[in-house]
């Protein structure tokens, strides 16, 4: 009698399992849809949407990083919005106001600690990626930009006004402890952490050149490279400020857009030295390596931001120009580079792309997209 109830329990149990439909969050990502305060679950195997989540608040300049199994997504608002998205349910599963102006935020090496970057009123907040419990502050006094994650369960950021870069020790998440590394140059617009964990470059936007951290050693202070990038040349208006998280690292080099140039600009990781530039269409705004590092995926500002050209790393030229819709916002590619996924805010459409072929493979209306981030990011550093 008991063998025959045990038979009918797990049959039972194996019969409920298989009338619920699984599936794991590796082909997973959100699409922001900016005007709308919402985001849109998205998934690259049939690259398709599968829902929408509404109530996320002013997303006109969000950003998303994931837990380290994928599931959640924690989205940063303009408005202090943090906000966890449950991608499987897809559905928030909680959200805090946790400041007046926030511009991005990281999640640490080991997944417990989320860290929010603030314009309003500055500084970082730190939580608990589980809860959204606030576990300490670390007050700038001047804007939070570019803001990472590095090994150590460290967040290194710049701040704009004050020409800094802080490196915070997280690992006691209510006591964090802070590095200040001083005179870097001016106006740091933005950062982000090489591949490795092992460098943290930010761009400067009140003169030509970039800072270097080694976060190995960053007592060591930040070393200037690319000084004068611009020297002899007139800098045309910026329309819109360029990024440099989107990691444009392709082995030996780095493809990094200059600022109020038509230009990308080359830089040897080796002897961090320029190794080259290559004219294109406008003034860069990302610069996207495709997984393997042989391409790389160039946006642009207004008024050339209908286009995007492809640069062959190896031959240093662009060998493709794409033109996905009016005023393309963000690129974001598949884990395995087979799939580059783009948004056209004017014309509200996300358009996937096959890399080997170019060829457009689908096209998924969207509300004013703007950012796209797949939870395959979960892996990466910086990212």
């Amino acid at each position: 009698m008991k063998l025959l109830f045990a038979a009918v329990s797990v049959l039972l149990l194996s019969s409920s399992c298989t009338s619920t439909e699984l599936r794991g969050t590796g082909d997973l990502g959100l699409v922001i849809e900016r005007a709308a305060g919402r985001v849109m679950l998205i998934e690259t195997t049939g690259r398709s949407a599968l829902a929408r989540i509404e109530g996320l608040g002013d997303l006109s300049h969000a950003s998303a990083v994931f837990s380290r199994d994928g599931r959640y997504a924690y989205v940063f608002g303009r408005d202090g919005g943090l906000t966890k998205v449950d991608m499987l349910r897809a559905r928030i599963e909680r959200r805090v106001i946790q400041s007046g102006n926030a511009i991005g935020g990281a999640i640490s090496q080991d997944g417990r600690i989320v860290a929010a970057a603030n314009y309003t009123p500055g500084g970082i907040r730190l939580f608990d990626a589980r809860t959204l419990e606030p576990l300490a502050e670390v007050l700038t006094g001047a804007k939070v930009v570019g803001i990472g994650d590095a090994p150590g369960n460290r967040f290194v950021f710049s701040l704009f006004e004050t020409g800094e870069i802080w490196v915070v020790d997280a690992s006691d998440p209510k006591h964090p402890s802070t590095q200040r590394i001083l005179d870097v140059g001016k106006q740091p617009y933005d950062g982000f952490v090489t591949p490795d964990g092992r460098h943290y470059i930010a761009g400067l936007y009140g003169e030509d050149g970039l800072a270097l951290v080694d976060l190995w050693n960053p007592q060591a202070g930040a070393r200037r490279i690319l000084g004068g990038y611009g020297r002899g040349e007139e800098p045309l208006p910026v329309f819109k400020m360029p990024h440099l998280r989107g990691w444009a690292s392709a082995g030996r080099y780095l493809f990094l857009p200059a600022i109020g140039r038509h230009e990308v600009l080359v830089l040897d990781r080796v002897t961090w030295t320029e190794a080259a530039r290559i004219a294109v269409h406008g003034q860069p705004v990302f610069a996207v390596a495709q997984p393997g590092g042989r391409r790389v995926w160039v946006n642009f500002a207004f008024p050339n931001n209908d286009v995007v050209q492809v640069i062959d790393t190896a031959a240093m030229e662009i060998v493709k120009q794409l033109r996905p819709g009016r005023a393309v916002l963000h690129l974001e590619f598949t884990p395995r580079g087979e799939q580059a996924w783009i948004s056209s805010r004017d014309d509200d459409v996300v358009v996937v792309y096959d890399t080997a072929s170019f060829a457009e493979t689908a096209r998924l209306a969207a509300a004013k997209p703007s950012g796209i981030f797949l939870a395959s990011r979960a892996a990466m550093t910086g990212f």
